[in-house]
């Protein structure tokens, strides 16, 4: 199942925007507060769970300066996937920022979890462009 974001526009430089996202202890401003519980994070990984669903872990894996963000699925988590963010310099020292999930999840838990998880992406997205407003 692949879930792509509509691009936003981020009123940043993509090197600030990099900067801010490469730390994975970061994203936990990102994430709604009322939405995660369980938090524990480092530069390079966190895991959390979603309230009502299940046990999430990103850990960075690989990243290009200011361009690309490669997130792997980590720890005990019900499917594998990955979650790319992409950064693109736009006019006007702006950033478009894109998120990418691409998970192994099978028809039925896909009927479960595709609708919630496209609104966590694209909350995610959100609160990216709101942080730089």
């Amino acid at each position: 199942m692949i879930i792509d974001t509509t691009p936003k526009i981020v009123n940043a430089n993509p090197e600030t925007v990099y900067n801010f996202l490469f730390d994975i202890n970061n994203f936990k401003g990102l994430f709604p507060e009322d939405k995660i519980e369980n938090w524990d994070s480092t530069e390079e990984y966190c895991t959390f769970r979603i309230k009502g669903m299940t046990d999430i872990g990103l850990k960075r894996v690989a990243a290009t300066p200011n361009s690309l963000i490669y997130l792997d699925s980590y720890g005990k988590v019900p499917f594998k996937f990955t979650l790319n963010i992409f950064l693109e310099e736009k006019e006007n020292n702006t950033t478009e920022a894109k998120l990418k999930f691409d998970g192994e999840i099978n028809p039925f838990m896909k009927m479960m979890v595709e609708k919630p998880l496209t609104n966590f992406f694209n909350m995610l997205s959100d609160k990216l462009v709101e942080k730089y407003k």
